[in-house]
């Protein structure tokens, strides 16, 4: 877990705004939603037998002898927060939301056991034209940031009849290669063995290579759904390859999934997922519901935007206000809020720790400001500001207090 220092805060803002932008130009509501959530909710959600769940999240019991976890991903509480409130009574939603999750996994370039997410979620919605909306939606990120390299995959996992009979052919072939899999695999073999396909084992690949192909398992409900997707990408012009082995980590996957993925973050090279999944709400208690979605990772995104890239620097003030003597500092403060008052979006910074004008000129110089106002007990008395233009030619002036909010508004804003 790490801090995010003032340096690296503005990319952090810039980035966050430029989702906000976008998650409202497609019609996506923002909702809020808690770190910690009844343990239960993902295990119900996620899978009891995924790597989340069994070794990644943070559990505890409360003093009330209830199991609580940190979050370890958004959709499961999206869903919760949206039955609890009546969201999904008979309309349709399009929810957005940002904030940390927490994963206690192997730390790697830009991964973090907190680490932050947005996600994009969509609810009532049955046919593929609200897969294509999110894909696209991502993929319009990547050109509003700048970020190249990154390239989608998609696939069908089909509905749970179809998955059932496949997973039936799955266990089939894996059980007759008992011997060569691992020990993960192996548990995992007669509870949850889709997961085995998404294995890092380098040494099961051949193995995996010939396994039943989930694609000749498809039931003709989901063939239609991914070739009306495949039509509406390919319509749209947005450039994708199927990836038969693609299973995604969390159990309440059906029909599409998707990812974006890279090859300059190493050896996680996921950069956004998703896809849909229409079981989960009714799963949880609700009316059945079709919905899908995509979270992608805050930091790995910054860290695909820092590759080569200036930093995003912190704003400076467009003012500096010098205050030099007892005076004048029982002043400064008056004068600060009257002109925030007159000039809505001013950003200006006042000299406190005292120190003598030479000292003050110095922190304004540095600070960044265009403009320092300069006030002393003479000032002070007489009504009237000293101007001084930091980084423009013009001679310092001496402006009545009247007229200082009009000047400044034509120099800074």
């Amino acid at each position: 877990m790490h801090d995010v220092l003032p340096e690296t805060a503005p990319a952090w803002h810039a980035l966050e705004q430029a989702l906000r932008a976008l998650a409202e130009g497609y019609g996506y509501e923002e909702i809020r939603l808690p770190s910690l959530e009844r343990t239960e909710l993902f295990v119900r959600a996620v899978g009891e037998v995924t790597d989340i769940v069994e070794k990644e999240m943070y559990t505890f019991t409360d003093l009330s002898g209830e199991s609580l976890s940190l979050r370890p991903e958004g959709t499961a509480g999206c869903v919760r927060a949206c039955l609890e409130n009546g969201l999904l009574h008979n309309q349709t939603r399009r929810l957005w939301y940002l904030g940390p999750m927490f994963r206690h996994e192997r730390p790697q370039k830009g991964r973090y056991r907190q680490f932050h997410q947005w996600g994009a979620e969509a609810y009532g919605f049955t046919g593929p034209d609200i897969d294509a909306e999110l894909i696209l939606l991502s993929a319009r990120l990547w050109r509003v940031l700048g970020i190249g390299g990154v390239r989608l995959q998609i696939n069908s996992l089909g509905t749970a009849g179809a998955r059932a009979r496949y997973r039936a052919a799955l266990v089939e072939y894996l059980s007759a290669h008992h011997e060569r899999l691992d020990e993960d695999s192996r548990r995992r073999l007669h509870v949850n063995p889709l997961r085995i396909l998404d294995s890092k084992n380098p040494e099961l690949r051949a193995l995996l290579d010939g396994a039943p192909a989930l694609a000749d398992h498809l039931d003709p409900e989901s063939q239609e759904h991914f070739a009306g997707l495949r039509d509406l990408l390919d319509t749209a012009g947005l450039a994708y390859e199927v990836n038969p082995r693609l299973v995604r980590g969390l159990d309440y996957y059906e029909k599409t999934v998707f990812e974006w993925v890279t090859d300059r973050l190493g050896a996680q090279g996921t950069v956004c997922a998703g896809g849909r999944y229409d079981r989960l709400i009714e799963q949880l208690g609700g009316r059945p519901t079709p919905a899908a979605g995509f979270a992608l990772g805050i930091e790995r995104l910054l860290a695909l935007l820092e590759e080569g890239a200036a930093p995003v620097a912190a704003p400076a003030p467009h003012v500096y206000l010098i205050a030099v003597g007892e005076t004048a500092g029982r002043a400064a403060p008056g004068l600060a809020e009257g002109l925030r008052d007159e000039l809505p979006g001013l950003r200006l910074c006042v000299n406190c720790g005292g120190g003598n004008f030479k000292g003050q000129f110095r922190r304004a110089d540095k600070s960044g400001a265009r403009v320092a106002l300069i006030l002393g007990e003479d000032e002070v008395n007489s009504g009237v500001v000293g101007v001084k233009y930091l980084r423009d030619e013009r001679p310092q002036e001496i402006v009545p207090r009247g007229e200082l909010a009009p000047r400044l508004r034509a120099v800074v804003l």
